[in-house]
C-alpha cells in the first residue's frame, strides 16, 4: 500500500471510529460498479481491526434478487439494473435493521447468491455491540437505504475507467472484453446514471473517495454530513 493509500485508510478509520453510538456502527461503502469499493473496505476493515474494534464484512452481491426477477426488464435495461437487482427488504431485515437502534444484532451476512442464483443458508451470527459494518455495493445510497447508515463512503471513479478495469476483470465472467464492454454500455452505466439524478450519491455521502489512481486516492469530506 502507497504512503497516500495508507493515509487514506486510516482518515476513513477515524473519521468512522470516532462515531458514538449505541449500537454497531454501519458503514455504507458506495460506488459505480468497478471502482474498487470491495478492495477499499477490505483494506479499511484491516485498518479498524488494528484499533481493537470487530469489523463485520458483507457486500450486496449477497442480497440479489433471483435472475427472472432481475432480468424481468430485459438483460439490457438500465431500470431493471437500478430498481430490480437486490432484494432490500432482506437487507434490511437480515443485517441493517438488527444491527441498528433497538435491533438484535443477530445477523445474517447473505441471503442469495447469484452465481447459483439460489438462497442460500448463512449462520445467524451475534454481532459484537461494538462491531463496525463495512458494507460495500452498488446503489447504497438510495431511498430504500439511505437512512439505515451511520457513515457513508462514496467511491468515485470516471465510467471511463470503471468500464477500463470491468473489462479486464469481467471478460471471463462475460465471454470477452467486448461483451463486458458491452453490457456496460447499454445497462450498467446507464444504470448507474438513473441513480445518481434521483439518489445524488456524491452530495450525500459523508465522504467522496476519488479512487481513479488507487495508489494516490483523495478525500473530499462533506461537512455537512461529517
Amino acid at each position: 500500500m502507497t504512503p497516500e493509500r495508507l493515509r487514506c485508510m486510516e482518515t476513513l478509520a477515524r473519521l468512522i471510529l470516532r462515531l458514538d453510538r449505541p449500537h454497531p456502527v454501519r458503514v455504507a461503502i458506495d460506488g459505480p460498479d468497478a471502482a474498487g469499493k470491495t478492495i477499499l473496505a477490505d483494506e479499511l476493515g484491516v485498518t479498524i481491526e488494528r484499533s481493537g474494534r470487530p469489523v463485520i464484512r458483507a457486500s450486496v452481491d449477497g442480497f440479489h434478487r433471483p435472475r427472472a426477477q432481475r432480468l424481468a426488464r430485459g438483460p439490457e435495461s438500465p431500470d431493471g439494473y437500478y430498481h430490480d437487482s437486490f432484494d432490500y427488504q432482506a437487507l434490511r431485515a437480515a443485517l441493517l435493521d438488527p444491527l441498528g437502534t433497538g435491533g438484535s444484532r443477530q445477523v445474517r451476512r447473505r441471503v442469495f447468491d447469484f452465481q447459483t442464483d439460489e438462497p442460500v443458508e448463512a449462520p445467524t451470527e451475534t454481532a459484537p455491540a461494538n462491531a463496525v459494518l463495512l458494507f460495500d455495493g452498488v446503489f447504497l445510497l438510495r431511498r430504500d437505504l439511505v437512512d439505515a447508515w451511520d457513515f457513508s463512503i462514496f467511491v468515485a471513479v470516471p465510467f471511463t475507467e470503471t468500464q477500463r478495469r470491468a473489462a479486464i476483470r469481467d471478460a471471463e465472467l462475460f465471454g470477452s472484453e467486448a461483451a463486458v464492454l458491452d453490457r456496460y454500455a447499454v445497462r450498467y452505466v446507464p444504470g448507474q446514471r438513473l441513480y445518481f439524478r434521483q439518489a445524488h450519491p456524491q452530495a450525500s455521502a459523508n465522504v467522496v473517495v476519488d479512487n481513479e489512481d488507487p495508489d494516490h486516492p483523495s478525500l473530499q469530506l462533506n461537512v455537512s454530513t461529517v
